[in-house]
């Protein structure tokens, strides 16, 4: 039998994906679960496995090259006696049935991995099972690295609980299994999430790349955008069909500062800071954490502050610090450290970046006084921080120097008016001024 390999939806947004290299050539055996290609989506390189084992019989999408979700990228024998055969029928352009049973639509997937969840009604079903994710319609997920460790070593992978993002089986987990180590602590979940996970699709990070140099163009020449960039583009249009509001407040930062530099040692960073003072703040204001849908308002249940981050080689990716109000600031800052690690090597799963409730925008690190955000498609605000600056302030009649930062949050104004936005400023001023310790609890 000859199954189809098709291109993968990775993301709800993702549309067509580029190829980044082929791990199997033709004429390759390929086990269930290894893994075949490596697919850029919109804004992570990820390694795609089979569903199936078999060997890779022609490739019909080059390395280099891009293809729509749900079209045919290569063919799969699952005999070497096939291979010629599905070389003669992508040669006719003929197209393959992969079982009576299957039947693919755009944005799924056949014989590859499963997609990634596409709404919030998806993720909402996602079973209440911790191991639901690992152990979805009777399959269990694991890391290939964890497979193969898996044989060597015989453990039954059946009743094997994973620790892995949504309950993925990694290798830890064997070595544990094998009685050779203890999982590692940093694998472990932080805390419980509100809502069940969405499923985890059969894809995993891809080997880490070298970082990307930066494009470099002679004067006079046209550079077409990058995957990455044309995703930015999409939502940057989509957001100008929301009618938004701007609403500034000045925020004294002495205490805050005093805070940072006894903390600082310990690994915490100001980004960290500031997005667990958003989100506590949330908590008051459920509304600024909601998001408008056509059936009305969307009211979260958990608060994940996405943070904007630069991409080397062009474009803008949001990491998300999820459950940023229930975890504390030192394990926040170590999740922040390695989101970004991962971020630059492209390494992110998707729920790493499109999870985000709310959406913090910091420039005053580049020296920036005050700016506007644009309000991320699927959000109802984001916060815009400018940089801390002395100021001569009146003190109880006398004038004293005090640092403090512009922030300017941009809201939907279909869910969220003016007095609404006034009111969590001033409640996040409140925190910053008067007690940041409180950040630290």
């Amino acid at each position: 039998m000859i199954h189809e390999i098709f291109m993968p939806a990775l993301s709800s947004t993702m549309t067509e994906g580029k190829i980044v290299s082929w791990v199997k050539s033709p004429g390759d055996k390929v086990e269930k679960g290894e893994t075949v290609v490596v697919v850029e989506s919109d804004k992570a390189d990820m390694d795609v496995e089979s569903f199936y084992e078999g060997y890779v019989a022609t490739i019909l999408v080059e390395a280099g090259d891009s293809a729509p979700v749900g079209s045919a990228i290569a063919l799969l024998a699952e005999t070497e006696a096939e291979i010629e055969t599905a070389k003669q029928q992508a040669q006719s352009g003929g197209a393959t049935q992969s079982e009576a049973d299957t039947t693919t639509s755009p944005g799924q997937i056949a014989d590859v991995s499963t997609t990634v969840a596409a709404t919030a009604a998806d993720t909402a079903e996602a079973s209440s099972n911790g191991n639901g994710a690992a152990h979805r319609a009777g399959r269990v997920m694991v890391s290939p690295r964890a497979r193969k460790l898996a044989k060597e070593l015989k453990v039954d992978l059946s009743n094997l609980q994973g620790s892995g993002p949504h309950g993925r089986i990694v290798a830890q987990d064997i070595e544990a299994a094998a009685g050779k180590t203890q999982p590692t602590p940093a694998a472990q979940p932080q805390i419980k999430a509100p809502v069940a996970p969405p499923p985890t699709p059969t894809v995993k990070s891809a080997p880490a790349p070298a970082p990307a140099p930066v494009a470099t163009a002679a004067p006079g020449q046209v550079v077409p955008l990058n995957t990455l960039q044309n995703a930015v583009v999409r939502n940057m249009v989509a957001s100008l069909q929301v009618p938004t509001f701007h609403v500034g407040y000045t925020i004294t930062t002495n205490e805050l500062d005093k805070l940072y530099k006894q903390i600082k040692s310990k690994g915490v960073t100001m980004t960290a800071l500031l997005a667990k003072a958003v989100a506590v703040t949330l908590q008051k204001h459920p509304l600024v954490n909601a998001s408008y849908s056509e059936q009305g308002i969307q009211y979260r249940s958990a608060i994940n502050i996405a943070v904007a981050v630069a991409m080397d080689d062009g474009g803008l990716i949001t990491p998300v610090l999820q459950n940023a109000d229930q975890i504390d600031i030192y394990s926040l800052s170590r999740n922040w450290k390695s989101l970004v690690d991962r971020a630059r090597l492209k390494q992110l799963q998707p729920e790493e970046y499109n999870s985000g409730t709310f959406t913090l925008s910091n420039l005053g690190m580049f020296g920036v006084d005050r700016f506007d955000a644009i309000l991320p498609p699927g959000q109802g605000a984001i916060l815009a921080v400018g940089a801390a600056r002395s100021q001569v302030v009146a003190i109880d009649g006398m004038f004293g120097v005090r640092q403090q930062m512009q922030v300017n949050i941009t809201c939907d104004h279909r869910i969220i008016y003016g007095a609404h936005a006034a009111a969590f400023l001033q409640d996040l001023a409140k925190l910053i001024e008067t007690n940041p310790q409180s950040l630290t609890m």
